[in-house]
């Protein structure tokens, strides 16, 4: 495309006489921008060209790498020093999120006293609602109804709005004044740790939600025997 402005050039030049040579600054000008944008999009089509690639490379997971996930402010279910922790990257209104709770449930249920669920914050930017649902769910932590207001979020999934989080919130048995309260002057603490957790995600290669780690790996097969197998991988004994 580019020697299509030179050759336009050369015409000029080769037809220019003293009539035209006050013209030739402001042709020359008007070659040099036409220049710079087929330049700029020689360079959109070296990053299409290039993106496939790119793409090809990051969609390569490593599966076997067991990362180190901080507990931290975390609501946490089950035995604080079971032997194998389950880490969930979530979002309120992610419907693949909801999918997979049951499938926690069923694992916890198999694996009472041998396993822990971390849950872990990650709203996606495109999904309106998921940031005051988050926001809400840590006020409820505040009065130990995490799990309450959890389970109610999820359940109101459909209908998920800002507007609608006090009335979430009395349906989660929480104390609906001191709920407004903490919401209003924590919301800098509550946002500062949403980040937090958005951050660690980006570390530990979460890709979208939802993003499930069993002892530190990710997980693959996101069902009660996929899980279930990486359990009993952890859980052997040593050397075995």
């Amino acid at each position: 495309m580019r020697w299509i402005a030179l050759l336009l050039l050369g015409v000029v030049l080769a037809s220019c006489n003293p009539e035209q040579a006050k013209d030739l600054a402001e042709i020359k000008s008007k070659q040099d921008l036409i220049l710079t944008r087929l330049t700029a999009i020689e360079e959109g089509q070296k990053k299409l060209q290039a993106a496939p690639a790119a793409r090809a490379a990051r969609a390569e997971e490593d599966y076997n790498k067991a990362y180190t996930i901080a507990v931290a402010d975390s609501p946490v279910r089950g035995k604080a020093d079971a032997p194998v922790t389950i880490v969930e990257f979530s979002d309120f209104q992610c419907p693949f999120c909801a999918k997979s709770n049951p499938i926690v449930e069923g694992v916890l249920k198999k694996y009472p006293d041998k396993v822990n669920y971390v849950y872990k914050h990650y709203p996606l930017a495109f999904h309106a609602a998921a940031r005051p649902s988050a926001l809400a769910s840590m006020a409820a932590q505040e009065q130990g109804k995490f799990w309450e207001m959890h389970d109610v979020l999820f359940a109101n999934q459909a209908s998920l709005d800002a507007s609608k989080m006090e009335q979430f919130a009395a349906q989660a048995g929480l104390d609906v004044a001191r709920f407004k309260k903490d919401l209003e002057a924590k919301k800098a603490e509550y946002e500062k740790r949403i980040e937090a957790e958005l951050a660690l995600g980006q570390s530990v290669d979460v890709r979208g939600t939802p993003a499930l780690y069993v002892g530190g790996k990710k997980v693959r097969v996101r069902s009660v025997e996929g899980m279930s197998a990486m359990i009993d991988e952890q859980l052997k004994p040593k050397g075995s």
